[in-house]
């Protein structure tokens, strides 16, 4: 009789432990898609602040307004230019190939960098994927036409 009394008070213990645990996948989900958003509010504001220009001069406005309105300025620049610094080595592997294996020794170079290159391959064949469907939707399209239609393909949103 004592011996299933203290077993069964030990399983009641254990079990109240379980019940405390909140589940791990929701809130990383909800934190990303929250941090997303934020991310796409800053941008817009970017690109609304940073109206009129071009070419480099843009990019570096839209830079600067971006990580401006981060939590610190200073780390935002810091992974923009490790993340230029990533590209350009990855164009100078890269340079002596063409089209497809082009694009292919890009996506592989890029994510051998990142903190996790599994993660980045996946993502990497998804957005191709997603910019293959949008080729095959804009066929026959050029210049602005084929830029907009892109654009709206890829969820972008269009200049004004």
């Amino acid at each position: 009789m004592r011996v299933s009394a203290i077993i069964g008070a030990a399983l009641l213990a254990a079990s109240t432990g379980l019940y405390a645990q909140a589940p791990k996948g929701e809130p990383k989900d909800a934190d990303r898609a929250a941090r997303r958003e934020q991310v796409k509010q800053a941008h817009e504001k970017a690109v609304k602040a940073c109206e009129g220009k071009q070419g480099d001069e843009r990019r570096a406005c839209i830079r600067k307004e971006v990580c401006a309105q981060s939590k610190d300025p200073k780390a935002c620049e810091a992974r923009i230019a490790k993340a230029r610094d990533t590209h350009a080595k990855a164009r100078k592997a890269c340079e002596a190939k063409q089209g497809d294996e082009r694009r292919e020794c890009m996506r592989k170079e890029m994510c051998a960098q990142s903190k996790d290159p599994a993660n980045c391959e996946a993502q990497a064949k998804e957005w191709a994927a997603q910019r293959d469907k949008a080729r095959a939707a804009c066929k026959g399209k050029e210049g602005d036409a084929l830029r907009s239609c892109m654009r709206e393909q890829m969820g972008a949103t269009p200049k004004k």
